[in-house]
């Protein structure tokens, strides 16, 4: 089957929300504009688990009792984050419950949600052809999903100016602010996952950050329930894999100009918590063919990320990922857009979709 074949064609570019003010508020603008994105991704998000129940055995009602256990953690540590989901439940007229369900939920759902397909990947100005910093990310998620997709260009009082993709009612947690910090994240299968902060309010939480070692604190806070792959990257042309788990970490540094990470633990002490690692074939090779890619060129642009983004080896689980309607709803997955970050000039390409089909908008920071 032909990759256009399982691809959808957007006519438009992804919505663009502009927000200011104090993080309700913020979490409020979001949420009108974007009611009809949050409560779409309220009801796939409800017919995934109705639909998932023979192996799951959780209902709505369940995963409600199952997220309150982790909120009173991140309100501990992240009120001003549970504003914003408030202000979003408050401005898009759904339950805030609900909401915590969607944004706990690969914690809620204990990981059974194996999407293991984003990749990331970052050059500095030693591999770029104008001495620009780049960072690329496809997210790989659920095809439901897809039409949910926005921008969000948030001032918020007492962080810097930032840019960031999401879909439905998901805090924004993949873009770049002002201070010249950006971040990917890809999901990771630790053993070690425990009840905590959920990872997407921990990712939050580096959009506020001012420094590389800031953003790190944050990635690292006590009391996480678990942890993403962060691809962190600063406009001085730092660049960092920081691997998390519940309760280990480790740091890899871009020390030859690039970085790359899929959905395995790179550091071999984190591989000794990796949960089922053997399965996790189709990622290792996404990673060493992206890798493979990059190192091919030492004169990147936007433009040469944007092709390794729909490279199709190892179709459909290749970079350019592609659904399939037959497989089983947890195992459903498709890239829902793809981005590239040009940290020096501070705009994001997205494309809307399977890059290979659609084309990258620019969004100004």
């Amino acid at each position: 089957m032909q990759p256009e074949q399982l691809s959808i064609l957007h006519t438009s570019q992804a919505p663009l929300i502009t927000v200011k003010g104090t993080h309700r508020q913020i979490g409020q603008q979001i949420g009108e504009a974007c009611r009809n994105q949050v409560k779409h991704s309220l009801e796939s998000a409800r017919l995934l688990l109705d639909s998932t129940y023979t192996d799951l055995e959780l209902t709505w009602d369940g995963a409600i009792i199952q997220s309150r256990k982790y909120i009173p953690f991140a309100q501990e540590r992240y009120p001003q984050y549970i504003d914003e989901l408030q202000g979003i439940a408050e401005g898009a007229g759904v339950g805030f419950d609900d909401l915590a369900v969607l944004n706990a939920m690969e914690a809620v759902t204990m990981d059974a949600l194996h999407l293991t397909k984003c990749t990331s990947f970052a050059v500095n100005q030693s591999l770029t052809a104008d001495g620009s910093v780049l960072v690329a990310h496809n997210e790989d998620w659920l095809p439901e999903d897809e039409s949910d997709v926005y921008l969000v260009h948030v001032e918020a009082e007492d962080e810097p100016p930032f840019l960031a993709m999401t879909y439905g009612g998901l805090l924004p947690n993949i873009g770049m602010n002002a201070a010249g910090i950006a971040q990917c994240c890809d999901s990771v299968y630790p053993t070690d996952s425990r009840i905590g902060i959920p990872r997407v309010i921990v990712s939050r939480a580096v959009l506020g950050a001012r420094t590389p070692a800031e953003a790190i604190r944050h990635m690292l806070i006590p009391h996480r329930a678990a942890g993403y792959n962060h691809l962190l990257a600063h406009d001085s042309g730092e660049l960092y894999n920081v691997e998390v788990s519940a309760r280990n970490f480790a740091i890899l540094h871009g020390t030859d100009g690039v970085v790359v990470h899929t959905n395995h633990y790179l550091d071999p002490r984190m591989q000794t918590i990796e949960y089922e690692p053997d399965e996790l074939i189709d990622t290792r090779v996404r990673y060493f063919r992206a890798l493979r890619l990059i190192r091919q060129n030492s004169m990147h642009t936007v433009k040469t990320l944007q092709a390794i983004q729909r490279d199709h080896v190892n179709f459909p689980n290749s970079i350019c990922n592609h659904a399939d309607k037959e497989d089983y709803p947890l195992d459903r997955e498709k890239t829902i857009n793809a981005l590239v970050m040009d940290l020096t000039e501070k705009v994001i390409y997205l494309a809307w979709g399977n890059p290979c089909a659609n084309s990258y908008y620019p969004y100004y920071l």
